[in-house]
């Protein structure tokens, strides 16, 4: 990542991240009308550091909430293909290898957010393919641990590169939405699968879509 992060796969394919999927486009002018969007009682939460998953010898620092889209999530996830929306994020980081970023994304209707974020799980779910496609010296591998019940519901990922020089990096991802606000959460460091903390991401992941309202 950006803040307190080595010089390792996941950061330095970032630039090669390749376009998005599954497009989403904009309604024909023929269309039915559009859902009229309800109002939202504030913006969206964000996570606290309090709440990533527990570093064992490091505390987590928050930084400020930010408006536009974080380069910690161009590897996987992108804004090309995608109308344009409001994009806040916040930045995490502990005083070693590992930090963590938090999108949100509020769509104009909920089935806007709904298509939105299952374009994002789209991303993630092909991410491990598409680095394999444009960097042969990495290799890749993703897994799916499922969904999660929380408000309009939440899917966890983990992403695991590794390059023919020997840096090996691994990354939890989580797409989750409630109402018409989508969140998108990444925690990453050096290391493998065995290095992932998979259930307390779980946790961070559903408070992140509680916290939301």
């Amino acid at each position: 990542m950006s803040l307190h992060r080595p010089a390792s796969a996941l950061r330095a394919l970032t630039v090669a991240a390749l376009a998005a999927g599954a497009v989403l486009t904009a309604p024909a002018a023929d269309a039915a009308p559009k859902e009229a969007a309800p109002a939202l009682s504030a913006t969206p939460a964000f996570l606290s550091a309090s709440q990533l998953p527990p570093h064992p010898t490091s505390s987590w620092t928050a930084g400020p909430v930010t408006d536009g889209f974080p380069d910690e999530l161009g590897l996987c996830v992108s804004t090309e293909g995608v109308p344009g929306h409001d994009y806040r994020h916040r930045r995490f980081w502990t005083d070693l290898d590992t930090g963590a970023v938090q999108l949100t994304v509020v769509a104009g209707t909920s089935a806007q957010a709904k298509a939105l974020a299952q374009h994002y799980d789209d991303l993630i779910r092909t991410c491990a393919d598409r680095i394999e496609e444009s960097s042969p010296d990495v290799e890749t591998e993703g897994r799916d641990y499922g969904t999660l019940p929380v408000e309009e519901g939440a899917r966890v990922r983990g992403l695991h590169t590794e390059t023919s020089w020997g840096a090996t990096d691994i990354a939890l991802l989580s797409v989750g939405r409630d109402g018409r606000t989508v969140t998108v959460v990444k925690w990453g460091q050096m290391g493998d699968f065995r290095d992932a903390p998979v259930a307390a991401f779980k946790k961070t992941t559903r408070t992140a879509v509680n916290k939301l309202y």
